[in-house]
């Protein structure tokens, strides 16, 4: 039987005498390897001793190689590299790949982000990759692991797990100190926060406002954004009241951060919900982990939801 191996100086010695010929300093050497300079100098000596020659012409303030040394720093360093390299790809191989999620930047901004951290404490392993965007990601082409979806129950495709509905209640900072009971305001003093998308009427105030039958709309004043975030954010700023999405604002309303201003009707339902949808295949334990976070998360939402409306 071989025996080579059980004849080979231990790696610890190895690996000592290569970063203080790397470093031509034993302190040096000392530092890269969270050593005592003692400990580096014993691993040099047992080396030494174990070979029967010495390594280092030891100068003052300096060391150097001898010529054996040289030969030996040459092979040893060479395999030292060789080898983190090798093993640093089998490392990379056995972690899971990131998990991705795409979505609106509205339901990024609003839901998912302030509650991100939380998974992130829980999971820190958990690689998560997130993209905020308007556009409908085609998961199965572009490798996205999960899409968090708005739309109606009709096209939602099949496998989508309904997370939450959506109902559209008028909010405002509290600062703005306004009566929670809508129509008691005087709306020609209030400014209105307004989203400028034509293809969700729902969240247009003139289109929210009619059923109620509280009459043509004469604000104080408007602001139009092209993002939802920012009607939100200039609500929480208290630049004016904003039509909110209740799934974004209930946890937002359950703060205090904004309260909501109810009318005496019934409000808007929106038709559209949002979906978890997942691409087939390549699934994970990191990912299986974050789904089931999702839609816990969810779940709470729905919650706060129910409990608002009927408050």
């Amino acid at each position: 039987m071989d025996n080579t191996l059980a004849r080979l100086p231990s790696l610890d010695l190895l690996r000592g005498f290569v970063a203080v010929a790397r470093r031509g300093s034993v302190t040096l050497a000392a530092a890269d390897l969270f050593l005592t300079q003692s400990a580096v100098s014993r691993q040099i000596r047992g080396l030494e001793e174990h070979l029967g020659l010495p390594l280092f012409h030891r100068r003052h303030r300096a060391i150097e190689l001898t010529p054996e040394g040289e030969r030996l720093f040459r092979l040893a360093d060479a395999w030292f590299t060789q080898l983190h390299e090798h093993l640093e790809s089998l490392r990379q191989r056995g972690a899971e790949a990131p998990v991705t999620l795409t979505s609106t930047i509205g339901a990024v901004s609003l839901w998912l982000l302030p509650r991100l951290g939380d998974f992130q404490a829980a999971h820190p392993s958990v690689d998560v990759r997130v993209s905020a965007g308007n556009r409908a990601v085609d998961l199965e082409r572009e490798g996205v692991d999960l899409a968090l979806r708005y739309g109606p129950a009709e096209r939602a495709p099949a496998g989508a797990v309904r997370c939450f509905d959506e109902q559209i209640v008028a909010v405002a900072s509290p600062s703005l100190g306004l009566d929670p009971i809508l129509e008691n305001n005087d709306l020609g003093t209030l400014t209105l926060l307004e989203y400028d998308e034509l293809a969700r009427p729902w969240l247009r105030w003139a289109d929210w406002i009619r059923p109620l039958g509280l009459g043509p709309l004469k604000p104080r004043a408007r602001m139009g954004f092209n993002q939802y975030d920012q009607v939100i954010f200039a609500a929480l700023a208290g630049h004016g009241v904003a039509l909110g999405r209740s799934p974004l604002v209930a946890q937002l309303i359950a703060d205090g951060r904004l309260v909501a201003l109810r009318p005496r009707g019934t409000p808007l339902h929106a038709d559209f919900s949002y979906w978890l949808i997942e691409r087939r295949g390549a699934d994970s334990a990191s990912r299986r982990r974050f789904v089931d976070w999702l839609l816990a998360e969810a779940a709470h939402t729905r919650a706060l939801m129910a409990a608002q409306m009927t408050s």
